[in-house]
């Protein structure tokens, strides 16, 4: 049988919520250049849970759900507590994650009106869990999300005590509009593999966190981070982009394996970059990454994908580097939902064969003979 390494280029089931095609992003054919510049992230998440756009009545039941289910049970912060300050964020979020299922009502119930109820529950409770242990591990108390602020700017005053500015609100809003979904991404698949045991929502959305965790996935915004910060200066870009080079070693933030012509999403957080950068007086983190990203063109053709510019975003935001990746995930996981709802709609136990390259015709020796 002829073998795709990493599946690539195997389509493995039909999908209704996002695409990718020729090049453009889709969410339920919305492309992602519109909904990036006109959208809420509250109008995403329905729009990728219901196929089309809230009327105001329905975004404004949306909005009022989220901030009735962001509270998590306290022996989830009780949890938390007890995680060791150096332990990675995702690796929290993961646990957080699949013991919120020991205290929901509905964990076990598959039916599709309960799955609704707890994705929208999920993705109020995400970004509580991950300000929470974000302060927890500072030594400092959660701050108890405020109804009204929206989904963006309640995640920043829950992390920092303080209300964001309407430019940083709207950044992060922006920020959460593009993660929302990437097709049949790795966490994707793998949320929907377990979805297709008949697993439950909690499971599969642990298994999508644990897939998300990996650098290869959205752990690459934080390696973007970790490298600008390595460079230092514009100064030393050159020498340290072709030192990468010369050594054939990965650059982070760059291609992508479904994009031929560069990642859709990255111009909006460029453009983000550079307006956060002014609004705080220093521009040297954006600068750098346009830098980097005109000599990797140069030098290798190869263009910035979403998780490039995302790391100076989230650096002019004040959001600590290790956080990234969870902050990806509160976004993903309106994607994920939507995809196990779709997945559990009409199913079929996800099972592809391998290729067995080992040894063959072994036989068994006593052990005393070997």
């Amino acid at each position: 049988m002829a073998v795709a390494k990493g599946l690539e280029g195997v389509v493995a089931c039909t999908s209704a919520i996002s695409s990718i095609v020729d090049g453009v992003l889709t969410y339920r054919g919305y492309n992602i250049d519109d909904l990036a510049e006109n959208a809420s992230f509250e109008e995403t998440a329905f729009l990728l849970w219901n196929g089309r756009l809230p009327r105001r009545e329905e975004l404004e039941q949306l909005r009022k759900e989220l901030d009735d289910n962001a509270a998590v049970p306290g022996e989830v912060i009780d949890l938390l507590k007890k995680v060791p300050a150096h332990v990675h964020p995702m690796s929290a979020l993961r646990t957080a994650v699949s013991a919120l299922a020991l205290y929901d009502k509905e964990a076990d119930d598959n039916s599709m009106e309960a799955n609704r109820r707890k994705a929208v529950r999920l993705t109020a409770q995400l970004p509580t869990i991950v300000s929470a242990f974000a302060r927890l591990r500072q030594g400092l108390e959660p701050v108890a999300p405020k109804a009204g602020l929206g989904f963006a700017a309640n995640f920043v005053y829950m992390l920092t005590g303080e209300e964001p500015t309407e430019v940083a609100a709207k950044a992060l809003d922006k920020a959460l509009v593009l993660h929302a979904d990437h097709e049949l991404n790795a966490s994707t698949f793998a949320a929907r593999v377990t979805t297709g045991t008949l697993s439950d929502i909690h499971s599969a959305v642990t298994t999508a966190i644990g897939t998300l965790k990996g650098p290869l996935h959205g752990g690459a915004n934080e390696q973007v981070m970790a490298m600008l910060e390595e460079i230092g200066s514009m100064d030393n870009i050159v020498s340290y982009i072709e030192g990468k080079l010369s050594r054939k070693e990965k650059i982070m933030g760059f291609g992508h394996r479904v994009y031929k012509d560069g990642d859709p999403r990255a111009k909006h957080l460029r453009e983000m970059s550079r307006q956060l950068g002014e609004q705080k007086g220093d521009t040297k983190w954006y600068e750098m990454s346009v830098k980097i990203e005109e000599l990797v063109y140069e030098k290798k053709g190869l263009k910035p994908n979403v998780d490039f510019y995302s790391a100076s975003v989230y650096t002019y935001l004040g959001i600590p580097r290790d956080l990234f990746t969870p902050i990806f995930a509160i976004s993903r996981v309106t994607g994920w939902t939507a995809h196990i709802l779709e997945q559990y709609s009409d199913n079929r136990l996800i099972r592809p064969r391998a290729e067995y390259v080992g040894e063959t015709n072994q036989k068994y020796v006593p052990v005393d003979q070997r």
